[in-house]
């Protein structure tokens, strides 16, 4: 695979109006009117009971990445393949451009999460852009009309700047909303650098990352993490291609990279 360009100005990706793939519209945009009124900050505070002891079951890395050839992810206007080939061009591109190794695994299984949708969780509670709970909504989040219907919007002291939070807590301390990057972030903590696991977390907080809002809860670690995450991105979003990859060609190559960084089962 040639190196990744990564010019936003060649390929208009995330165009809500006009997507690469055109049937796209109405699921995308329904997507978000649900998830933007069903993901309150009570709702996050449960799903982590729910999910994050990591006692459902045990599958290794490859099952878990096995299971993602059934999934396509109603919140991506650019392309419909099967998450596992979004993974394996993500992770060829960051090789192909030299990236660390712990990095390109990090492209590799950063959305395993959606084995959530495994466990009977709908996507609006998998996958999309991710924003905080408890506190007031910007309005650069995508879509942000919809969170008039989310009953956390009725609710002054979560729509403050700060909501439930204090100044500069950290994004260690927000409860983001519940899908994928939440759920594999508390799984890797034990396995990844911690630049690694802010790609995992935030890489579809786009309102942060890209648009600079929420810094009044961002500590020094957020500032300095944030870069890594945003030299993340392109590979993510740019690398998506209609045709699909040889996954034989590589398995090797990413059997090999799971077995050293990770166990031989995981706790899902």
């Amino acid at each position: 695979m040639e190196a990744l360009a990564t010019d936003e100005s060649k390929t208009a990706y995330r165009d809500y109006a006009k997507p690469q793939r055109a049937e796209a519209v109405d699921t995308v945009r329904e997507f978000y009117r649900e998830n933007h009124a069903k993901q309150t900050h009570a709702f996050v505070l449960e799903k982590k009971a729910q999910y994050l002891g990591f006692n459902r079951q045990k599958m290794t890395p490859w099952a878990a990445l096995d299971y993602l050839n059934t999934l396509v992810d109603d919140s991506d206007p650019d392309i419909a393949l099967p998450q596992i080939d979004h993974l394996v061009q993500t992770a060829e591109a960051m090789r192909a451009n030299g990236e660390p190794e712990w990095m390109v695994l990090t492209g590799f299984i950063h959305d395993l999460g959606k084995v959530l949708c495994l466990f009977g969780e709908p996507q609006w509670a998998v996958v999309g852009d991710t924003f905080p709970t408890g506190c007031a909504y910007s309005a650069k989040n995508v879509y942000s009309e919809f969170f008039a219907l989310n009953p956390d919007s009725k609710v002054s002291e979560l729509q403050t700047p700060y909501g439930v939070y204090s100044p500069k807590c950290g994004l260690d301390s927000v409860h983001m909303s519940w899908g994928h990057d939440e759920y594999l972030y508390h799984m890797m903590k034990p396995y990844l650098p911690t630049e690694a696991l802010y790609m995992i977390r935030f890489h579809s907080f786009y309102a942060w990352h890209k648009e600079h809002e929420y810094q009044h809860l961002c500590n020094a670690q957020d500032d300095a993490m944030k870069p890594w995450v945003q030299r993340f991105n392109p590979y993510d979003l740019y690398s998506k291609n209609p045709n699909r990859p040889k996954l034989e060609d590589v398995r090797p190559y990413y059997e090999d990279l799971l077995a050293k960084y990770l166990p031989s089962e995981l706790s899902f």
